[in-house]
């Protein structure tokens, strides 16, 4: 069985496809005696599931099943195996793909360079994947949570729909009660009848999601290739549909001098504290008791009803392709749940190594 692998000392395994009979993972390194709440587990995972109309029109039930590593609501210090049944698996509408895959999936490559690609739903390739991580990253979460840690995500801008305001891990967790998961009623609004006219046109759009870790110290993180940023870009990437991360101003520090970038620290009321957060309370790999802020890029569905160009890889010639069934428009909505999920899994890790 294939597996994907994250993490060193809390190691998350992830292994499944889209149309298999379920996804699912293995998370190891989790300390005896960390308590496990489901129902915080299904609260994490409804977050991740479609809103009517703006996400795809296949539903699963997403009951996280523990198989093994957790005794009476606590872990038992085994490994923890979580399996989530796929029920919606109709996948004919996917088979036309393997002889003429859709420009922008991982169709192409899959099928050159994976003997027995299985294509229906995207493989292994597929979002559905993302189910498990939420699951693992509850878990994460909850370790992390009794250490004062604290994670929220919410879309900063779908397509050209962008919330300009200053945000916070409380404006963040408000926008669980929009479906687009924006910060306000109006952003929702206009962001919902954005997403609802790419799909009447048979069309998708893309969108970004900010994510915001309050509670950690100053110094918690690695350096060089065990940073926290590097960490958490290589761990994000990693989420389908992710096209760039970038921390605090990001790219825009760029045109900004050392003069206005640098953020001033000061004393406020014993604590070192920064005026500003430019560098979104990363520097040098490690945190500078800041929050946490960053920002993922994620691509239009590339799975939408308008002809495109392809080629026939039987025939070898040009060719068209017309994709039919159940797609999001839009999947940053859905993908928040997953970069906190994500989010949760690395720095929980860091803890646990001690960085």
């Amino acid at each position: 069985m294939l597996m994907y692998t994250l993490g060193k000392r809390l190691r998350f395994s992830l292994f499944g496809k889209s149309h298999g009979p379920c996804v699912g993972c293995v998370l190891e390194g989790v300390p005896q005696g960390t308590p496990v709440d489901t129902a915080v587990l299904a609260h994490d995972m409804a977050l991740r599931k479609p809103s009517k109309g703006i996400g795809t029109d296949r539903t699963e039930e997403d009951r996280v099943d523990i198989v093994c590593g957790v005794t009476d609501g606590k872990a038992d210090g085994n490994a923890i195996i979580i399996r989530i049944a796929n029920e919606d698996k109709d996948g004919s509408k996917y088979l036309p793909f393997e002889e003429t895959p859709r420009p922008g999936h991982a169709d192409l490559p899959a099928l050159l360079a994976l003997p027995k690609f299985d294509i229906r739903g995207g493989g292994q390739f597929s979002g559905r994947m993302t189910a498990a991580l939420v699951a693992a990253g509850g878990i994460a979460r909850q370790m992390l949570s009794s250490e004062g840690i604290e994670i929220g995500a919410f879309c900063r801008s779908i397509g050209d729909i962008e919330d300009t305001n200053e945000r916070t891990i409380s404006d963040a967790r408000a926008s669980e009660k929009f479906p687009t998961r924006a910060c306000s009623a109006e952003l929702d609004i206009l962001m919902t009848d954005l997403i609802m006219s790419a799909r009447n046109d048979a069309d998708s759009v893309g969108g970004v999601v900010e994510c915001v870790v309050t509670g950690l110290p100053i110094g918690f993180g690695g350096i060089w290739f065990e940073s926290l940023d590097a960490e958490l870009a290589h761990a994000v990437f990693g989420i389908p549909a992710c096209k760039g991360v970038e921390f605090g101003k990001g790219f825009g520090i760029t045109r900004m001098r050392g003069s206005e970038s640098n953020d001033a620290y000061r004393m406020d009321g014993g604590r070192i504290v920064t005026e500003t957060n430019n560098m979104g309370g990363v520097v040098g790999g490690m945190s500078d008791g800041a929050d946490l802020v960053f920002r993922t890029a994620f691509k239009p569905t590339p799975s939408i009803g308008i002809r495109q160009e392809t080629v026939n890889l039987r025939t070898g010639e040009d060719a068209e392709v017309e994709v039919k069934g159940r797609h999001d428009p839009c999947i940053a909505p859905r993908a928040v749940a997953v970069v906190e999920a994500v989010t949760a899994l690395v720095l929980a890790d860091q803890m646990e190594r001690g960085l």
